[in-house]
């Protein structure tokens, strides 16, 4: 999830080593993860939908999608000869999240860990990082479409036997975000970061495009007996519908804190500021949200429900805590402690490789 990285070799470009973090991103990678703790903290005793339900993890899965086009160069993709090094990286970065998903998927926080099922999104991702961008939307198109009939028609699992099988079937098709049908957020993200996150055509054409999916396919649920866009519902409507949702947003935030906007961005950047420390930090975030929960879990139990949980008190603790706790480390220390962990597991190789040439 990170925006700037080495390139890996001797002699990095001047271009990577001057490029600055993308505001915008970092801002809605923040959004994402309150809107997490709001999906995830707040009481709903009819179990109404809230806007932040599914939405908000959708907005995560584009994000992803867009960082790993970031750190394969963007509009300008490495060479080929480079590109081996960023891949090993990228597969060892989903080893590690499958890893911590597990491992935080084990605690009772009550809530459904997404980390390992990314682990399989950029597995996935990764064989079609640099096909040019006109063969990236053909693939998402095709997804959204017959990813949801596949799921649709697959048989249940077997809950006495796990086999392989099964296993990829969870990940792929029927978990709470399956992987195979939530392919298009990364490619639709990869695209944007593709076509230059910094350019206002580009930012434009993500508000419009975003908005027009999104009426397209809420409207397809609104009119459409027997078609729904309702969150985790693993529908063409609903990947049309959020993924549109969570493009546009990201495009009218990258507009919103360009350079380019002058006194007006500085000032959003400004009182964005803390949020965009956040999203710049969003795994080590994530990871204390899962296990603040488990332990808010474990209180209730303790207490015989006597410890509020879901409420208020702890949705308005975690965000403003997260917001506090990232800006202060990004003041001070810059990149999040597990992003700085990820960081040098993933290029361990790599380094070693080096240092033995």
């Amino acid at each position: 999830m990170r925006d700037v990285v080495s390139l890996g070799t001797r002699t990095p470009s001047k271009r990577a080593a001057v490029s600055p973090r993308i505001v915008g991103v970092d801002v809605a990678r923040g959004l994402a993860i309150v809107g997490m703790f709001v999906a995830h903290a707040v009481p709903r005793p009819d179990d109404v939908e809230l806007l932040v339900d599914g939405r908000s993890s959708i907005l995560f899965a584009t994000l992803a999608g867009v960082s790993l086009g970031i750190v394969t160069g963007q509009d300008q993709p490495l060479e080929r000869g480079r590109r081996s090094d960023r891949v090993v990286s990228i597969l060892l970065r989903a080893v590690c999240l499958f890893l911590l998903g597990g491992i935080l998927a084990a605690l009772d926080s009550g809530v459904a860990v997404i980390l390992d099922y990314y682990a399989f999104m950029f597995l996935l991702l990764t064989p079609v990082l640099f096909l040019p961008r006109w063969a990236l939307a053909a693939l998402a198109a095709v997804i959204a479409v017959v990813a949801p009939m596949l799921a649709a028609v697959t048989d249940d699992r077997s809950e006495d036997k796990a086999s392989l099988l099964d296993v990829l079937q969870y990940y792929l098709l029927d978990g709470v975000y399956p992987a195979l049908i939530w392919m298009p957020f990364l490619l639709v993200g990869l695209i944007a970061a593709r076509s230059g996150l910094r350019r206002r055509s580009t930012q434009v054409w993500m508000m419009i495009g975003g908005s027009t999916a999104a009426v397209l396919g809420y409207g397809a649920a609104w009119v459409i007996p027997g078609v729904s866009a309702e969150a985790h519902s693993g529908s063409t409507a609903e990947v049309l519908a959020s993924g549109g949702v969570a493009i546009a947003l990201t495009g009218a935030l990258l507009w919103l804190t360009a350079s380019e906007r002058a006194g007006f961005g500085r000032a959003a950047r400004a009182v964005l500021w803390p949020v965009g420390a956040t999203g710049s930090m969003v795994l080590t975030v994530y990871t204390v949200q899962i296990v603040a929960l488990a332990i808010f879990v474990a209180l209730r139990e303790d207490s015989g429900g006597q410890i509020e949980y879901p409420g208020w008190p702890l949705l308005i603790g975690m965000t403003a805590a997260s917001l506090v706790f990232a800006s202060l480390w990004r003041l001070w220390f810059g990149k999040g402690p597990l992003e700085r962990l990820f960081t040098l597991v993933t290029t361990l190789p790599r380094r070693h490789e080096r240092d033995s040439v």
